[in-house]
């Protein structure tokens, strides 16, 4: 009996003095932390974006990494993001970042194919690929390194930084019939996307997110897209038209973007690059689930109040997708920097449809009959 008592005080002791070991180990690996993040040094970045403050989710893709910034750092390395037009109009951030008025940005590479053509690829292309099988060209398959090829001819460096998912096909104030009521429709509508919508014969407009709802509303356009049921709902687009068509077929799975001057990226310390990097990833997953888990709700609100979800016309499918190809085509002949990213991304393109045409594919087209 004294034998069991003396051995339990002993374990009992052991375990007390382990515990004791653990817990100051752990302060001292806390305090060496602390220490570590007080010899980095303070910095401190403004963030020039694309979107209005309203538009909580998009807008929200840059908070995200202001937040992560700040809280991997210690609040050592602080970002300050600032809505469209505040510091820059809306469409000129990559021009911001490339100056050095602004350290970062956040936007849609597909804003800048006037400077470069192939930097559509880092947003979305008409017919392309959705969120997933962006992420996996991205991330997986060379996508963000043949982009920042471009993106280095502007002293700039690019991250994924958002995804809003599938998108919607506009709203229009008159419903189609066919394509020959695409003709002189004043429309929305940025990207390669624009591009197509041009060869259907549509007068196409680019506008920043805050200006669409009051050139639709009082009839400077007849049609826009923006992204979905929940930031469109927030800009009032429903209130100044009530034909909303779908599938966004020109941004099937749009990537928003982290722009980051290139000079200020390399004054960085290494470790900020890894908490600047790892904040833009969280930023694009997160991004992505918010706006999966808002646009179903949204849509039944707009359904609700009157909207008319419409399908494209097959006709008008078919003549967007030829004047897709036509236009990649066309471009990849005379440009080189197209010609290479396309067909990189065409050859990913191949591959990730025909596997997912098996894996889910097969899966959606059988359960969505059951909804």
């Amino acid at each position: 009996m004294k034998r069991r008592k003396l051995l339990g005080s002993g374990a009992t002791a052991l375990t007390a003095a382990t515990g004791a070991a653990l817990v100051s180990s752990c302060t001292i690996r806390r305090e060496d932390n602390n220490n570590n993040n007080r010899d980095l040094p303070k910095i401190r970045w403004r963030m020039a974006t694309s979107w209005p403050l309203s538009l909580d989710t998009i807008y929200g893709g840059a908070e995200t990494i202001s937040q992560r910034v700040n809280a991997l750092s210690g609040g050592n390395f602080q970002i300050k993001p600032y809505a469209a037009g505040e510091l820059v109009p809306g469409l000129e951030v990559l021009d911001a970042v490339q100056s050095g008025s602004v350290e970062c940005g956040h936007s849609a590479s597909y804003y800048y194919i006037g400077k470069n053509p192939a930097l559509a690829f880092g947003t979305s292309v008409p017919f392309g690929l959705t969120a997933q099988q962006q992420n996996a060209w991205l991330y997986q398959a060379g996508g963000i390194e043949a982009l920042n090829k471009i993106y280095a001819k502007f002293g700039v460096i690019s991250f994924p930084a958002g995804n809003t998912g599938a998108q919607m096909g506009g709203w229009f104030k008159q419903k189609l019939n066919g394509l020959k009521s695409l003709q002189g429709l004043k429309m929305r509508i940025p990207g390669l996307g624009g591009k197509v919508m041009a060869q259907l014969g549509v007068n196409v407009q680019v506008l920043p997110g805050g200006e669409i709802y009051l050139a639709l509303e009082r009839g400077a356009i007849d049609a826009a897209e923006w992204t979905g049921p929940y930031d469109d709902e927030k800009l009032g687009l429903n209130r100044a038209a009530n034909y909303y068509y779908y599938p966004g077929w020109w941004e099937p799975g749009p990537t928003l973007t982290g722009l980051v001057n290139k000079n200020a990226w390399e004054k960085l310390p290494t470790e900020y690059q890894e908490i600047f990097k790892t904040a833009c990833f969280e930023a694009n997953m997160t991004m992505l689930s918010r706006y999966d888990n808002l646009n179903g709700f949204a849509l039944q609100r707009l359904l609700q109040s009157g909207t008319q979800c419409i399908g494209y016309e097959e006709s008008i499918l078919n003549e967007a997708k030829k004047a897709s190809w036509q236009i990649y085509s066309d471009l990849a002949a005379k440009e080189k920097d197209f010609r290479l990213i396309f067909e990189q991304w065409q050859l990913f393109r191949t591959q990730v449809y025909s596997w997912n045409k098996i894996n889910e594919f097969s899966f959606l087209e059988f359960s969505y009959k059951q909804v």
